[in-house]
């Protein structure tokens, strides 16, 4: 049987397009829209720097008192007068060091209990509800029983860092335990796996797209939980700088600080995002 179409159903058929692509649109004259995604890791520096402009524009006209919150240009000339006499290297020292040290501890431990939750029923009965009650009480909350135990030293401030850092990591790296793909589990009993191959070949890969996921998160909780500690009997630090400037009303120097947590915290999510497209160079990683 033939079928004849109208006229009227031709006139009104929905045309059909090819898909477009980025050759297609610069074919036809049209061009990809610019993004803040499109210009890559960047492109996050662009409501920061608009809002350094304005800063600096307030500043320069009288809106913003220097004594309220120094220029960013001022900022800038305290700090290459700071690195130029050396008074800065020291405490950017002092703090790197806790902030990376509490980072790799958190780390470690976490993906340790992530693993012995994630692979065992016991584990999980014993260790995931302690963290959950853990993720529930604020880790700064623990400070005055972590000066008790540990007094006021490095130890104290580094266990803080790292128990702040091992939620997150723990959290995710569980989660992606768990995302494990049933058939690649039943594929390693098949194949007769040991338990550690099982760990080494299926679980930590299964598990990375989490663990990175729990990297980022750390990164930013060790130097959000690092600017209070250094509030607390230190005598160097970027925390420390901050608290004396406080004292004498500089502005300026306390700005210098806030750029340095700024700065080491996007510096350090930036190293994560790349080594995340690195190790998952199989897929494609939504968002970076």
């Amino acid at each position: 049987m033939t079928i004849h179409a109208r006229p009227s159903d031709i006139a009104f058929a929905p045309a059909i397009r090819p898909a477009e692509t980025p050759a297609r649109r610069r074919r036809v004259g049209g061009s990809p829209r610019l993004t803040p995604r499109s210009l890559g890791p960047a492109g996050i520096l662009i409501g920061p720097a608009l809002l350094v402009l304005v800063w600096e524009f307030a500043s320069q006209v009288g809106w913003l008192s220097p004594r309220l919150l120094a220029a960013p240009s001022t900022a800038v000339v305290t700090g290459i007068e700071m690195i130029a006499d050396g008074s800065l290297s020291d405490h950017f020292l002092a703090s790197a060091w806790r902030a990376y040290a509490g980072l790799a501890i958190g780390l470690a431990v976490g993906v340790a209990l992530a693993l012995v939750s994630g692979l065992s029923r016991i584990g999980e009965a014993t260790v995931d509800g302690t963290v959950q009650v853990k993720r529930a009480v604020p880790t700064l909350a623990l400070i005055p029983l972590a000066i008790l135990w540990l007094g006021i030293g490095e130890a104290m401030k580094v266990a803080i860092i790292a128990t702040s850092v091992l939620v997150p990591v723990y959290i995710n790296t569980h989660a992606g335990l768990r995302g494990i793909d049933m058939r690649y589990v039943e594929l390693a009993r098949t194949v007769g796996l040991t338990r550690l191959e099982f760990v080494r070949k299926v679980a930590l890969p299964g598990a990375l797209p989490g663990f990175f996921t729990g990297l980022r998160l750390a990164v930013t909780a060790c130097w959000t939980a690092l600017v209070v500690l250094e509030q607390i009997n230190t005598t160097e630090g970027v925390g420390y700088l901050m608290n004396r400037a406080r004292d004498y009303g500089q502005t300026d120097i306390i700005v210098v600080g806030l750029a340095i947590y700024a700065t080491l915290g996007l510096a350090s999510d930036f190293a994560v995002r790349a080594l995340e497209r690195r190790a998952l160079g199989y897929r494609k990683v939504i968002g970076s």
